[in-house]
């Protein structure tokens, strides 16, 4: 399939595009284009949509529960089913937007999350709302990949920084909207909504990129073969991890006997790739020091905001007495930081060269997850909530835009599918075996989380837990970073 620019689209792109692109779209556009502003509004809605499930899930959570008579496990596999099948699947997805379509992969995931969450919000009993949120994982894994993609292979070299710094602000504006908008909606009408809102924010990414978003794919990779074997390796592996980790409390030999088999299906994962004809993903890739650190940043990162989200809506609920929507506003000030100085925190990036702000940032998030370790049951919103939220999101937003665009850059353009399934892979990875792991490790399990006291201790240990995987992250940048990695941002 030649690469093309499409639609309506055509006639007034060409005017603003520069140069062949070597990913396989024709031509770049430039920041502040019309073009330009199609291809992120495609790209941060998707996205978007995606991270938005997610933080508005971790809201409706106690609900759900209430609703469902589920137990702590049963809501901790509603977090780590969708976040299980989006991690096992997304390497996949990233090969398969390279050979076949950046965009067609993107919008088959953008239809197929659409079509899960309906089936999310219609679910009577945790089992029913645990397959949906794995179908969702499916969607979230063709749709995520491939949005990076589309704005790495699209725009001109001197632009993508800025361009992902765009992303990444809105499309954290989304992820922090979630709690509020969450909260509202079970607040005043019920938990399924949080699932059904998914559906008409489908509807307008699937017609703006039908529209306004070009084709790419990777030129070199037509005729190449599906890594079908490392698909399934790599989701045995996750699944029999999380499962262990989810289910240790219980005792028995079952977990064990997965935890076991999860170990050696990601050994055996590992193996295939380095010496599979047609590998998901190509080990030239881990040549890159940059790629190598920001990924190991990437995963820690993510653990400790997955355990962070988790637990901080179940403490301001159960503990502090907030309702679902006051849980939800407590973030909002997270929100606005995204979206003020996420664009800016990329082009500082590029400037300076991401080494400062990957080692300032995860320290600044953690001096404010130490902060939120002091929410009680007397905690005042202005005194202990609201500072721990500022500071943590001065430390995301410091990040999460040179992570990302490091990440992209230090792979070739060519990759640039693989790539960005790989980083996303590993942060939802890191996510995954927080949620799985933690509540476990403080003391969480059954339905204990509503006793206040037992919720608080947990909480509390928890937040140092998280604090010291992000201390952990600014380490690895620091080390990982430790010769100047500037011209990766301006290749």
């Amino acid at each position: 399939m030649s690469t093309h620019l499409t639609g309506q689209a055509t006639g007034h792109v060409e005017a603003q595009l520069s140069g062949p692109d070597p990913a396989g779209a024709p031509c770049q556009v430039r920041m502040g284009t019309a073009p330009a502003r199609w291809i992120l509004a495609a790209s941060i809605l998707a996205t978007g949509m995606a991270f938005l499930d997610g933080t508005v899930v971790n809201v409706a959570l106690r609900a759900i529960g209430a609703d469902l008579d589920a137990d702590l496990a049963d809501l901790q596999w509603v977090v780590n089913a969708y976040l299980l099948v989006l991690a096992a699947l997304i390497l996949l997805a990233g090969s398969l937007a390279d050979l076949f379509g950046r965009r067609r992969v993107f919008l088959i995931g953008v239809v197929w999350f659409a079509a899960a969450s309906v089936a999310c919000g219609l679910a009577q009993d945790p089992t029913t709302l645990i397959a949906a949120r794995a179908l969702q994982g499916v969607g979230g894994a063709l749709l995520t990949p491939g949005s990076l993609a589309i704005i790495q292979s699209a725009f001109h070299k001197e632009d993508r920084a800025a361009a992902i710094g765009a992303w990444s602000g809105m499309a954290g504006v989304t992820t922090a909207l979630g709690p509020v908008v969450g909260g509202w909606l079970v607040q005043s009408a019920s938990w399924r909504y949080v699932f059904w809102i998914n559906v008409p924010l489908a509807v307008v990414v699937v017609v703006i990129a039908l529209r306004h978003v070009p084709e790419s794919r990777n030129p070199d990779l037509s005729g190449s073969s599906v890594d079908i074997t490392g698909a399934a390796l790599g989701a045995v592996g996750l699944g029999g991890l999380t499962y262990a980790l989810i289910e240790m409390s219980s005792g028995g030999a079952l977990p064990l006997l997965a935890g076991v088999v999860g170990m050696g299906a990601l050994v055996a994962f590992v193996l295939s790739q380095r010496h599979g004809a047609h590998p998901m993903v190509p080990p030239s890739l881990f040549r890159s020091r940059a790629f190598n650190a920001t990924n190991g940043l990437t995963l820690v990162v993510y653990g400790a905001l997955g355990g962070l989200t988790f637990l901080l809506v179940l403490q301001l609920q159960v503990v502090a007495g907030y309702t679902p929507l006051e849980a939800g506003v407590a973030t909002l000030p997270l929100t606005l930081l995204m979206l003020l100085f996420s664009s800016w925190s990329g082009r500082l990036a590029t400037r300076l060269g991401p080494r400062p702000q990957l080692t300032l940032g995860p320290a600044l998030a953690a001096g404010g997850t130490l902060l939120l370790a002091m929410v009680d049951e007397d905690a005042s919103y202005w005194l202990d909530v609201l500072p721990g939220v500022v500071v943590f999101g001065a430390g995301l937003t410091l990040l999460v835009a040179p992570l990302t665009a490091t990440v992209l850059a230090a792979a070739p353009d060519r990759h640039a599918g693989v790539a960005s399934g790989v980083n996303n892979a590993i942060a939802r990875t890191g996510s995954l075996l927080a949620v799985a792991a933690l509540p476990v490790l403080v003391g969480l399990s059954g339905d204990n989380y509503e006793d206040p006291q037992t919720m608080a201790d947990g909480y509390i240990a928890g937040m140092v837990a998280c604090a010291a995987l992000l201390l952990v992250g600014g380490l690895v940048a620091f080390l990982g970073l430790a010769r100047s990695e500037r011209a990766v941002l301006a290749r």
